[in-house]
C-alpha cells in the first residue's frame, strides 16, 4: 500500500537532519531534467504525501505549498538541455539531484534516494527502488520536482506553442511526436534522443545554443 505517513519511519526513528531526493524529467524528449531534496519537520507533519505521479494536479500543486511552508528545508534544481546532451540523461539526473542536496540549508546529514543508485555527495545515502510511494521525504521531492518541472514546461509552451508542451510536459505522446515530425525540433529539445535525432536529420537543423530558462542558477531553496 502506498505510505501516507505523515513523516517516514527513517525521519521517526534518526534525529539526524535526512532529506529525501527524487527527479522529474528523465523520460521527456525536452526541457531540463529536475530534482528536489526536502527535509521534512517532525513538528509539522505533512498528511498525504506520496508519489507525485500517482496524485492529481490538484493534489500536487496543494501539497507543494505546503512543503514549501512546513518543510525544515527544500531546494529544487535543474540539469539544463545541454549538459542532458553533454552527460547522458542519468548522469544530468544525478548533477541536479547533487545540486538539489547541496543546496539545502539546513543542511542534510544523510540522503535517502530514489531509485537504484545515488548520486555523489559529501553525505551518506540510500537509494530507495520505489522510494518515492514509500518514503514521505522522498514523496515531498517528488512533488516540488514534477510541479517545477511541470511549470517550467507550460513557461515554454508560450514560447514554442506549436509543440503541446503545456499538454504532455515534453513526454513522447503521439501528439508531442505528430508536432515534431511537423515542425522539427526547437532549441529546447534533447537532441541525443532517437526522436528528436531523426527530426534533426530530417529538418538538417543546426545546432541550438538557447538558454532553457531565464534564471540562469540552476538551483532555487527556501531555508527552513
Amino acid at each position: 500500500m502506498p505510505t501516507e505517513s505523515l513523516i517516514e519511519p527513517s525521519c521517526q526513528l534518526d534525529a539526524h537532519r535526512i532529506c529525501g531526493v527524487d527527479e522529474a524529467g528523465r523520460g521527456p524528449l525536452a526541457g531540463a531534467v529536475y530534482a528536489a531534496a526536502v527535509i521534512l519537520d517532525p513538528q509539522h507533519p505533512i498528511a498525504g504525501l506520496r508519489d507525485s505521479k500517482k496524485l492529481s494536479e490538484r493534489s500536487r500543486v496543494r501539497l507543494a505549498a505546503e512543503i514549501r511552508v512546513h518543510a525544515l528545508a527544500w531546494s529544487v534544481a535543474y540539469a539544463t538541455v545541454e549538459e542532458i546532451e553533454q552527460l547522458n540523461i542519468l548522469h544530468a539526473s544525478m548533477l541536479a539531484m547533487r545540486r538539489a542536496v547541496l543546496a539545502l540549508h539546513p543542511a542534510a546529514e544523510f540522503a535517502l534516494i530514489d531509485g537504484n543508485r545515488c548520486p555523489p555527495l559529501p553525505i551518506p545515502a540510500r537509494a530507495i527502488i520505489k522510494g518515492d510511494d514509500s518514503e514521505a521525504c522522498i514523496s515531498a521531492a517528488s512533488i516540488l520536482a514534477k510541479t517545477e518541472r511541470d511549470q517550467e514546461m507550460r513557461r515554454l509552451a508560450d514560447t514554442y506553442p506549436m509543440y503541446g508542451f503545456e499538454r504532455h510536459a515534453g513526454y513522447p505522446t503521439a501528439a508531442h511526436l505528430a508536432a515534431l515530425s511537423e515542425h522539427g525540433p526547437s532549441p529546447v529539445h534533447r537532441k541525443t534522443f532517437g526522436p528528436v535525432q531523426r527530426a534533426c536529420l530530417r529538418f538538417s537543423a543546426p545546432e541550438f545554443d538557447v538558454p532553457l530558462t531565464k534564471n540562469k542558477n540552476p538551483v532555487s531553496n527556501s531555508r527552513g
